[in-house]
């Protein structure tokens, strides 16, 4: 028979590996911000130069990223708020054919009440981290990278992902006691789980406190920002206007999406409105969707239009103009329903891959569903045809704005389908992708008198190849 001393005795033997573990990670964490400076750290301004990766807007969308360099570099970080701001002057990359690009003002405003796919960014800081750490319950492990072992805490914050499911933050704290990496994964809505690691190098003492001189974080293995540190300042005495945004620049919320509606091009062929344009192109069997949107609600009030529209048939495909997140972010919902994407080759393994990835953080309709994308690539040119229409897709070529963008064409109707080749607002200046939309025309000699686009043109209206032609003799 046990008695209430062995019962006790054996509790007590349970919970000590747990207990050894927090003073452990405690230990680990004491050490750590005692190295660094952190103790009593609750605000800190950095300075220094840095570059930021053209993510999910790369004219080649996946490696090698266009970079927009950011001069005069500046970001405070309150951790009692917590609040960061960023400043600096940037200059976006140039772009064959265009006038050269112009300085403008980089800024970046993280709020208390920011979502956690924002807040993550002050927490896997290394000083950031640390503190989270302090607070959190980290756990410690061991883990060796290279010839390198580090002890590795990990926590997670009190905010959960849209799915319900818990944030993890690991960092890995080197043999000096300095944080040398931190790792994270957030919500994304092309990536699902996005993978999310920063790397801090070449260390230095800044009146007191420690911080690295650079800075590189990688998106899903992509490198997405880099910065060169030169000077740090711990609870900067300006903390208030250091903090503040100039005004006239502070961002509100989002505005609500607007509810989509429809209009007759031809028959069997509807304009969808409401948000970046759509077109539904009915075919005997099934309907083909012309541009998913921007996103998830985007993707959704589509598909609700389109089966309004053709109560009695499937939408059999959606064609994605191009892999450009804010084109490309509608997509989940037309998965999860089992439509096929039709999208440009050179994106399709990219799509294939990224939509595919686990989707445990997402809380989407296409986690939901469990479901893994179907999409067939256009090689130059895809046509889908039966005996009551013909749909033409075609590749772009030697596009700057992205090498996998597609055009859709209906010759019957004689109606031209684009996105981002856009009708300027008056005094606006015309993009130099229009003269290669062009050049590609009288390539594939496209007979249209009808255009459309996916950014409906300011104030909305019906536009003409005139339209279109009047661009490049400077007519408009």
């Amino acid at each position: 028979m046990w008695t209430r001393r062995t019962i006790a005795a054996i509790v007590v033997t349970l919970l000590l590996p747990a207990c050894a573990s927090a003073q452990d990670a405690k230990a680990v964490i004491d050490a750590a911000s005692k190295a660094m400076g952190t103790v009593g750290l609750n605000s800190i301004t950095y300075s220094g130069v840095a570059a930021q990766g053209n993510f999910g807007q790369s004219r080649v969308i996946s490696f090698g990223l266009a970079s927009t360099s950011i001069q005069n570099y500046t970001r405070t970080i309150d951790f009692t708020q917590p609040a960061s701001h960023a400043i600096g002057d940037a200059l976006p990359p140039a772009v064959t054919g265009a006038p050269p690009p112009q300085r403008g003002p980089y800024e970046q405003t993280i709020s208390a009440d920011s979502a956690w796919v924002q807040q993550y960014s002050i927490w896997v800081t290394p000083w950031g981290f640390l503190r989270g750490a302090a607070a959190n319950n980290a756990t410690l492990r061991s883990k060796k990278l290279g010839d390198i072992t580090y002890k590795t805490l990990t926590w997670s914050p009190a905010q959960k992902a849209p799915s319900g499911v818990p944030y993890k933050i690991v960092g890995y704290i080197g043999p000096q006691n300095l944080v040398d990496r931190v790792e994270t994964w957030v919500e994304h809505p092309i990536f699902g789980d996005m993978h999310v690691e920063i790397a801090y190098d070449n260390y230095r003492d800044f009146g007191g406190v420690r911080g690295p001189t650079r800075i590189a974080q990688r998106q899903v293995g992509m490198e997405t920002f880099v910065a060169a540190i030169g000077s740090a300042t711990a609870n900067p005495p300006n903390l208030a206007p250091l903090m503040t945004a100039p005004a006239g620049r502070a961002g509100g919320p989002p505005p609500a999406p607007a509810t989509a509606a429809s209009e007759k091009l031809a028959d069997g062929v509807y304009r969808i409105t409401g948000g970046y344009v759509s077109l539904a192109v009915e075919f005997k069997d099934y309907v083909v969707v012309l541009e998913g949107g921007q996103n998830e609600a985007r993707g959704l009030a589509v598909i609700a239009e389109t089966k309004k529209l053709f109560p009695t048939k499937r939408i059999k495909y959606v064609v994605n103009t191009h892999p450009h997140f804010d084109h490309a972010g509608g997509l989940p919902p037309f998965i999860a329903e089992g439509i096929t994407i039709l999208e440009d080759d050179n994106s399709k393994f990219f799509i294939e891959a990224s939509l595919g990835s686990p989707r445990t953080l997402v809380g989407d309709t296409l986690g939901k569903s469990k479901k893994k994308p179907k999409v067939e690539g256009v090689i130059e040119k895809m046509v889908l045809q039966d005996e009551t229409r013909t749909l033409e897709l075609h590749h772009v070529k030697d596009l700057q704005h992205s090498d996998a963008m597609l055009i859709a064409y209906l010759p019957k109707e004689k109606i031209l389908f684009t996105a981002d080749f856009n009708i300027p607002a008056p005094g606006q200046p015309v993009s130099p992708s229009i003269s290669t939309l062009i050049a590609n025309i009288e390539r594939l000699h496209l007979d249209f008198d009808r255009y459309v686009t996916v950014h409906a043109p300011n104030p909305d209206r019906p536009l003409t190849k005139a339209d279109l032609m009047a661009l490049v003799k400077g007519t408009n």
